[in-house]
């Protein structure tokens, strides 16, 4: 018997924004100044660097629980499974329920009871309980539902990765243009002959970097009080190829897997430029060249939708929606990201 990912679910947005729907709005600085340049140069270089070409937002009458729920019914249909057999909802998010036009996010009861409560699930020893913690949430969700497994406690667990971050952007702040909606789901639990998480690895750095995405004022200061999402780009960038491919390389090693016998790399979508940095200098700690295809990506067209961007990249990837991009029986890939924090985790598993 092994623990594995018997069925996975993603919600992809229908409003498509492309990247000239910002050409209208007025960026400015961290201290409220303009831009020296306008905003055609502003987005060309945007994409230069994010490679994000356009990015999905949700539909006004649905919510982060909503999409959640949507991801999770796909995930159980997948997996053929008794929803009342679930014996936890681990649902990873950031924001809880933000109203469109509302200033204040809503997580109360949790998200996850929201989605237990969406599946009509009876059985109350089935645990539902929200998960915080940064970007990398799905995977420590994962990480979570593995050892609840491995322990005992568990024998089947549902864990969700939903963000609605169109709905916590400063408008006049450049990097809103980064963020995204979407949800991603799978179900692990104990099985035979269907996929094996083979290790892990988690880490919280703290002590300078706890503060490099932080909730702040917007950069139009005749703005009211509300505060939305703001991050130190270049401090993250550089955090996270420091400490990334390291993370990862411990764990694959701990795995017993060789670097060679990798077959894909599952990571955070958060900007093409640093992913790809992260990708050369995971291989060049084995001296060993960069396979081609090997790290699926989605940011071009969906954007970084935070913690769903790996179980949606997943989910995508399986079902044959990411061009030249397929996984198969017995492949090992690994899954990593980074994000709030600041955490960092990466999982390697045999499909």
């Amino acid at each position: 018997m092994s623990i594995a990912i018997t069925g996975t679910g993603s919600y992809i947005p229908s409003l498509v924004v492309p990247n000239d729907e910002f050409e209208g709005h007025n960026f400015l600085n961290a201290d409220g100044s303009p831009f020296a340049h306008d905003n055609a140069v502003i987005i060309q270089k945007f994409k230069g660097i994010t490679g994000i070409e356009e990015r999905r937002y949700v539909e006004k009458n649905l919510n982060t629980s909503d999409i959640g729920f949507l991801a999770a019914e796909k995930a159980i249909t997948d997996a053929g499974i008794d929803k009342e057999t679930i014996d936890y909802i681990i649902f990873a998010h950031n924001f809880g329920d933000v109203s469109p036009g509302n200033i204040q996010s809503d997580s109360l009861p949790s998200l996850a009871t929201r989605v237990k409560q969406h599946l009509r699930i009876k059985n109350p020893t089935c645990v539902a309980y929200d998960l915080i913690f940064g970007c990398p949430g799905w995977i420590q969700g994962a990480i979570q539902a593995n050892a609840f497994i491995k322990s005992g406690i568990a024998k089947r667990c549902l864990v969700i990765g939903a963000e609605t971050l169109s709905r916590i952007v400063d408008p006049h702040d450049r990097d809103s243009m980064i963020y995204s909606d979407g949800a991603g789901a799978a179900i692990i639990e104990e099985t035979d002959g269907a996929g094996e998480i083979l290790s892990h690895a988690s880490a919280t750095h703290a002590y300078e970097e706890a503060y490099f995405l932080f909730f702040g004022k917007s950069y139009n200061k005749e703005k009211d009080d509300t505060k939305y999402i703001k991050m130190y780009g270049r401090k993250i960038y550089e955090f996270a190829v420091t400490h990334v491919p390291q993370a990862m390389k411990d764990c694959l090693d701990e795995s017993g897997v060789a670097i060679k016998d990798l077959k894909k790399i599952f990571i955070h979508q958060a900007n093409e430029k640093m992913d790809e940095a992260i990708v050369k200098r995971f291989y060049g700690l084995y001296d060993h060249e960069i396979p081609e295809n090997i790290m699926p990506m989605s940011i071009g067209k969906l954007g970084n939708s935070s913690v769903a961007t790996v179980p949606t990249l997943f989910d995508l990837v399986l079902n044959g929606k990411i061009e030249n991009q397929d996984v198969q029986k017995g492949d090992v890939v690994i899954f990593a990201s980074v994000g709030a924090g600041m955490n960092i985790n990466a999982m390697v598993y045999r499909v």
